[in-house]
């Protein structure tokens, strides 16, 4: 699929990097109060997940969010374009054109990258290619239906990040994930402030965090979802002796099958 069949980016600047622009608003105020947050969160579910290979796409700067993961093998695929050297495992690239091979992945943690990617589809795509089965991926995003809406609706159109983003809600990401044959394993909302800038205010009111994650969880300004690649069990059946006496050299791969996956994907697409 062409990445420019999806404009859910147009209300960003595309004359810079929009994910380099965000990992340096993290440095404010508001962004560093997130980012513990997101790092506490992530340690949590990450600690829960197995395997060999790990990989986190974004900024090298946010190695601590994995820190915890039980994952022997750890990498980090810098998006932001400055090619620093930050930590060992570290290496550039695309998040709709991954450079990993297919079906080494064991976990991917995607913080915050579909609601700035032209096509976030394609993310997906590149993601369920890379990773084994029973692999899991992660997912960090903004919530649209959370405290920080209208501040999205303020600043959005002036091309202020993050706000300039397209936020999606976890029902939607769900959606793409069941199309691809993943099964959502658990969702966590936080963060239940409205998004003040400054430090001493957003600390006198973190009382409205605790009540209203008890009461509203799911108006949280972000969140974080678990999901697992299902494996498709199939049952075979005995074919008749005379119906394989028919059989050429070769196989052909029956068209209900080929129809079926031409169908997976128009579906996503629609969605």
């Amino acid at each position: 699929m062409q990445g420019n069949k999806n404009k859910r980016f147009t209300r960003c600047n595309r004359d810079e990097n929009a994910w380099k622009v965000l990992y340096q608003w993290f440095a404010t105020p508001l962004g560093e109060e997130l980012l513990s947050l997101e790092k506490k969160h992530m340690n949590q579910l990450l600690s829960n997940l197995f395997g060999y290979h790990l990989l986190l796409m974004g900024s090298p700067h946010h190695v601590d969010s994995i820190r915890d993961s039980r994952v022997s093998r750890r990498a980090i695929m810098d998006i932001t374009g400055e090619n620093k050297a930050v930590c060992d495992g570290q290496f550039s690239g695309h998040p709709e054109m991954l450079p990993v091979s297919a079906d080494t992945l064991d976990v991917v943690v995607l913080p915050h990258i579909l609601e700035f990617s032209e096509s976030p589809h394609d993310v997906l795509r590149e993601v369920d290619g890379s990773l084994i089965a029973e692999g899991h991926v992660v997912i960090l995003g903004f919530n649209p239906l959370g405290l920080w809406t209208i501040w999205r609706w303020l600043f959005g159109w002036r091309k202020q990040l993050p706000w300039c983003g397209h936020f999606i809600s976890t029902t939607r990401v769900k959606d793409w994930l069941a199309l691809l044959g993943y099964e959502s394993i658990e969702t966590r909302y936080f963060f239940h402030r409205p998004p003040f800038q400054h430090k001493g205010i957003l600390g006198r009111i973190v009382i409205l965090e605790k009540l209203t994650a008890k009461i509203l969880p799911w108006l949280g300004g972000a969140y974080v979802l678990v999901a697992r690649k299902k494996v498709s069990t199939l049952t075979p059946i005995r074919p008749r002796w005379r119906a394989r006496q028919k059989l050429q050299a070769g196989l052909v791969e029956p068209v209900s099958r080929i129809h079926g996956s031409m169908k997976k994907t128009s579906n996503m697409d629609k969605s």
